[in-house]
Protein backbone atom coordinates (compact mmCIF):
# COMPACT_ATOMS: atom_id res chain seq x y z
CA UNK A 1 0.00 0.00 0.00
CA UNK A 2 3.21 2.59 0.93
CA UNK A 3 4.52 1.64 -2.15
CA UNK A 4 1.27 2.42 -3.93
CA UNK A 5 1.00 5.71 -2.31
CA UNK A 6 4.81 6.63 -2.58
CA UNK A 7 4.97 5.75 -6.44
CA UNK A 8 1.55 7.64 -7.22
CA UNK A 9 3.13 10.41 -5.45
CA UNK A 10 5.86 10.55 -7.43
CA UNK A 11 4.59 9.91 -10.59
CA UNK A 12 1.95 12.83 -9.74
CA UNK A 13 5.20 15.41 -8.56
CA UNK A 14 7.18 14.17 -12.00
CA UNK A 15 3.93 15.03 -14.06
CA UNK A 16 3.31 18.61 -12.32
CA UNK A 17 7.25 19.22 -13.04
CA UNK A 18 7.07 18.50 -16.94
CA UNK A 19 3.40 20.25 -16.60
CA UNK A 20 4.98 23.48 -14.89
CA UNK A 21 7.88 23.53 -17.62
CA UNK A 22 5.13 24.12 -20.17
CA UNK A 23 2.81 26.70 -20.24
CA UNK A 24 -0.35 27.28 -21.08
CA UNK A 25 -0.22 31.31 -21.61
CA UNK A 26 -0.38 32.03 -25.47
CA UNK A 27 1.78 33.90 -27.76
CA UNK A 28 1.33 34.92 -31.14
CA UNK A 29 3.51 33.73 -33.42
CA UNK A 30 4.96 33.74 -37.11
CA UNK A 31 2.07 32.21 -39.37
CA UNK A 32 4.42 29.72 -41.46
CA UNK A 33 8.03 28.36 -41.03
CA UNK A 34 9.42 26.32 -43.80
CA UNK A 35 12.10 24.37 -41.55
CA UNK A 36 13.74 23.49 -44.26
CA UNK A 37 14.83 27.17 -44.77
CA UNK A 38 15.20 27.59 -40.88
CA UNK A 39 17.66 25.08 -39.97
CA UNK A 40 21.10 25.84 -40.00
CA UNK A 41 23.30 28.21 -37.84
CA UNK A 42 21.99 31.41 -36.30
CA UNK A 43 23.67 33.62 -33.83
CA UNK A 44 22.08 34.97 -30.78
CA UNK A 45 22.62 38.68 -31.51
CA UNK A 46 20.75 39.60 -27.63
CA UNK A 47 18.91 37.71 -25.28
CA UNK A 48 17.14 37.64 -21.63
CA UNK A 49 19.61 36.83 -19.15
CA UNK A 50 19.32 33.17 -18.51
CA UNK A 51 21.15 30.80 -15.48
CA UNK A 52 22.25 28.13 -18.35
CA UNK A 53 23.66 31.06 -20.51
CA UNK A 54 25.70 32.83 -18.01
CA UNK A 55 29.33 33.99 -18.65
CA UNK A 56 28.36 33.56 -22.05
CA UNK A 57 30.05 35.25 -25.03
CA UNK A 58 29.67 34.46 -28.95
CA UNK A 59 27.21 32.04 -28.49
CA UNK A 60 25.40 30.10 -31.66
CA UNK A 61 22.73 27.63 -32.22
CA UNK A 62 22.35 25.06 -35.05
CA UNK A 63 19.65 22.94 -36.30
CA UNK A 64 19.55 19.80 -38.19
CA UNK A 65 16.69 17.56 -39.44
CA UNK A 66 16.77 14.15 -38.30
CA UNK A 67 15.10 11.11 -39.79
CA UNK A 68 12.64 10.93 -37.02
CA UNK A 69 11.15 14.20 -38.25
CA UNK A 70 13.10 16.27 -34.92
CA UNK A 71 15.26 18.24 -34.82
CA UNK A 72 18.54 18.43 -33.38
CA UNK A 73 20.21 21.04 -31.52
CA UNK A 74 23.76 22.46 -30.94
CA UNK A 75 23.82 25.30 -28.59
CA UNK A 76 27.07 26.48 -28.16
CA UNK A 77 28.90 29.36 -26.89
CA UNK A 78 32.37 30.79 -25.10
CA UNK A 79 32.37 30.43 -21.45
CA UNK A 80 34.99 33.45 -20.61
CA UNK A 81 34.45 32.39 -16.53
CA UNK A 82 35.58 28.55 -17.82
CA UNK A 83 38.11 30.06 -20.67
CA UNK A 84 36.57 27.30 -22.91
CA UNK A 85 33.93 26.58 -25.28
CA UNK A 86 30.73 25.15 -23.65
CA UNK A 87 28.24 22.72 -25.95
CA UNK A 88 25.25 21.46 -25.31
CA UNK A 89 22.53 19.11 -27.28
CA UNK A 90 19.08 18.87 -27.47
CA UNK A 91 16.32 17.20 -29.60
CA UNK A 92 12.91 19.62 -30.85
CA UNK A 93 9.54 18.90 -31.55
CA UNK A 94 7.13 20.60 -34.01
CA UNK A 95 4.12 21.03 -31.47
CA UNK A 96 2.19 22.78 -34.05
CA UNK A 97 2.54 20.93 -37.51
CA UNK A 98 -0.24 24.00 -39.17
CA UNK A 99 2.55 26.71 -38.64
CA UNK A 100 5.52 24.76 -37.34
CA UNK A 101 6.45 27.65 -35.26
CA UNK A 102 6.09 26.68 -32.37
CA UNK A 103 8.36 23.87 -31.16
CA UNK A 104 9.40 21.97 -27.67
CA UNK A 105 13.37 21.41 -26.90
CA UNK A 106 14.10 19.03 -24.59
CA UNK A 107 17.68 18.64 -23.17
CA UNK A 108 16.96 16.35 -20.39
CA UNK A 109 14.13 14.00 -20.60
CA UNK A 110 11.64 14.26 -19.61
CA UNK A 111 11.34 18.03 -19.88
CA UNK A 112 10.73 20.20 -22.52
CA UNK A 113 11.07 23.65 -23.24
CA UNK A 114 8.87 25.89 -25.20
CA UNK A 115 10.53 27.64 -28.58
CA UNK A 116 8.41 30.06 -30.58
CA UNK A 117 9.31 31.93 -33.61
CA UNK A 118 7.42 35.10 -32.80
CA UNK A 119 8.83 36.87 -35.75
CA UNK A 120 10.57 35.68 -39.16
CA UNK A 121 12.34 37.29 -41.91
CA UNK A 122 11.26 37.05 -45.43
CA UNK A 123 14.92 35.67 -46.19
CA UNK A 124 15.18 34.00 -42.76
CA UNK A 125 18.04 36.15 -42.09
CA UNK A 126 16.34 36.99 -38.56
CA UNK A 127 14.14 36.07 -36.27
CA UNK A 128 12.39 36.11 -32.81
CA UNK A 129 12.31 33.78 -30.31
CA UNK A 130 10.24 33.43 -27.45
CA UNK A 131 8.66 31.71 -24.47
CA UNK A 132 4.46 32.15 -23.95
CA UNK A 133 5.05 33.02 -20.46
CA UNK A 134 7.57 35.90 -21.63
CA UNK A 135 10.58 34.84 -19.03
CA UNK A 136 12.70 33.84 -22.18
CA UNK A 137 13.63 35.90 -25.61
CA UNK A 138 16.43 35.63 -28.09
CA UNK A 139 17.06 37.45 -31.19
CA UNK A 140 18.75 35.85 -33.92
CA UNK A 141 20.48 36.45 -36.73
CA UNK A 142 22.24 34.69 -39.61
CA UNK A 143 25.42 37.18 -38.91
CA UNK A 144 27.27 37.53 -36.02
CA UNK A 145 26.05 40.72 -36.11
CA UNK A 146 22.50 43.19 -36.70
CA UNK A 147 22.08 46.43 -37.70
CA UNK A 148 20.36 49.01 -35.48
CA UNK A 149 17.34 49.13 -37.49
CA UNK A 150 16.54 45.36 -37.57
CA UNK A 151 17.61 45.43 -33.68
CA UNK A 152 14.72 48.23 -33.30
CA UNK A 153 12.24 46.14 -35.16
CA UNK A 154 12.65 43.21 -33.37
CA UNK A 155 12.10 44.87 -29.98
CA UNK A 156 8.95 46.59 -30.91
CA UNK A 157 7.20 43.63 -31.79
CA UNK A 158 9.22 41.88 -28.66
CA UNK A 159 7.55 44.59 -26.76
CA UNK A 160 3.94 44.68 -28.28
CA UNK A 161 4.36 40.90 -27.49
CA UNK A 162 4.21 41.29 -23.97
CA UNK A 163 7.54 41.24 -23.64
CA UNK A 164 9.71 43.57 -21.45
CA UNK A 165 12.82 44.24 -24.14
CA UNK A 166 14.24 46.10 -20.63
CA UNK A 167 15.62 42.84 -19.60
CA UNK A 168 17.47 42.17 -23.20
CA UNK A 169 21.38 41.84 -22.86
CA UNK A 170 23.37 42.02 -25.99
CA UNK A 171 25.66 38.68 -26.94
CA UNK A 172 29.29 39.85 -27.49
CA UNK A 173 30.22 38.41 -31.37
CA UNK A 174 33.19 39.96 -32.08
CA UNK A 175 36.50 38.06 -31.61
CA UNK A 176 35.03 35.24 -31.64
CA UNK A 177 37.67 32.30 -31.80
CA UNK A 178 36.58 28.93 -33.70
CA UNK A 179 34.34 27.01 -31.94
CA UNK A 180 36.30 23.83 -30.74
Amino acid sequence: MWRLLWLGATIGGVAYMVSACRTSRSLETVQEVDLARYLGKWYEVASFPARFQKNCTCTSAEYKLNEDGTISVLNQCFDTKKGKWQKSTARAFVQNEQTKAELAVQFLWPFKGDYYIIALADDYSHALVGTPDRKYLWLLSRVPEMSEKTFAELTQIATAKGFDVSRLQRTKQKDCAPAQ
